[in-house]
């Protein structure tokens, strides 16, 4: 199993805005010289606590300060853009980073940017597949393009130069295109079906119970199965909120205490959720009440914390539920302490995911 990591990011809104930036830097900088194999960065426009507005852009600020970590879009959220525009900045960045890049994709989950961008009550699904669809068109074909669709038209026709470059888009770094990764945020996903069959893959949620996780395999198998390419455990993220500390008493007050910044991330999420309607993704079956679905609930479901060995055991224990899986991605929290942040990672890969891979060894655990 490899180690990777997911941010959003998610701060307390009252945080100055240079630090948290700096902060979320250095966690990838960190989780670089510690071997993780990947990090993907959300982005969000209209949420100061969700506060990378441009995932591009801070992965940029990457590139040149990190050696071997791979860096992904987590997501880009494509019908708040506009497909040549999308189509060329990855291609910048996939050339930046010489094919360290992964392309993750979604059609964005946070309401305000809807409303800023103008798409509250628009086919947001079909406007995603559209963007991509026209991106792909776009790095496999040739100028002038001459893309129709019903959201966005594309063409250079008119003031295309070829002897001098104008009216050309780059293509990307790797052949034909980064590799590209969806979000899996619903139990039973059809979109990582979707996803399976262009030959993209999955990254299962933190913030759904294990039985939801276990879910998405099911559907990523079909999907390979519709587009004759084998379902390989190898190319499933899971993404798992965990912290580690050196003693029980740290993790349990850092890690699910009062004034923790896991209970602060996941009370930020739940309220989030519950107002969208989307209670269901914290209840262990339909049929539990909605009045049984707390924040205390949540976080002792969704936050593993503990000393190393405790962890490893908990994932393991995850592992049995979900079945095999590639990557599993450990999700930035805010630093409200940054020694026990970077101590959190530095045991994870240092401790927590040796004794995993040692406990795992060449053995597979049935997919649910």
């Amino acid at each position: 199993m490899e180690l990777g990591y997911f941010t959003m990011p998610l701060h307390p809104p009252r945080r100055n805005y240079v630090e948290t930036l700096k902060e979320d830097r250095e966690a990838i900088l960190l989780a670089d010289r510690l071997g993780y194999c990947e990090a993907f960065v959300g982005e969000h426009v209209t949420d100061i606590a969700e506060s990378v507005t441009s995932c591009t852009a801070f992965l940029a600020s990457l590139i040149h300060d990190t050696k071997t970590i791979k860096l992904g879009t987590g997501t880009l959220n494509l019908p708040n853009g506009h497909p040549a525009q999308l189509a060329a900045t990855v291609s910048m960045l996939d050339h930046m980073l010489e094919g360290r890049f992964i392309m993750g994709i979604s059609p964005g989950g946070l309401p305000s940017d809807w409303e800023v961008f103008e798409n509250m009550g628009k086919d947001r699904p079909a406007m995603f597949v559209e963007c991509i669809n026209h991106m792909l068109a776009i790095w496999a074909g040739e100028p002038p393009y001459n893309l129709k669709g019903q959201f966005w038209n594309i063409s250079t026709e008119k003031t295309m130069i070829p002897d001098i470059g104008q009216g050309i888009i780059p293509k990307p770094f790797q052949k034909p295109h980064p590799p590209i990764v969806v979000t899996a945020v619903e139990p039973f996903s059809r979109g990582v079906t979707e996803a399976a069959k262009r030959g993209w893959d999955p990254i299962s949620a933190n913030f759904l119970l294990p039985q939801w996780v276990a879910s998405h395999w099911p559907k990523y198998a079909e999907g390979c199965e519709a587009a004759g390419r084998t379902a390989d455990p190898a190319n499933w993220r899971v993404a798992k909120t965990v912290f580690v500390a050196d003693d029980a008493a740290t993790a349990r007050r850092y890690g699910t205490g009062e004034d923790s910044p896991y209970r602060f991330y996941y009370k930020q999420l739940f309220f989030k959720l519950v107002r969208a309607g989307r209670i269901n993704l914290f209840k262990p079956s339909k049929e539990t009440p909605d009045a049984q679905v707390t924040l205390d609930t949540v976080v002792d479901s969704l936050v593993i914390a503990g000393t190393p060995d405790k962890v490893a055991e908990d994932l393991l224990a995850f592992r049995e539920t979900t079945g095999d899986f590639g990557t599993l991605l450990y999700c930035g929290i805010d630093w409200a302490d940054s020694r026990l942040a970077r101590r959190s990672m530095e045991l994870m890969a240092e401790k927590v995911m040796p004794a995993v891979n040692r406990a795992v060894g060449g053995s597979k655990v049935a997919a649910a």
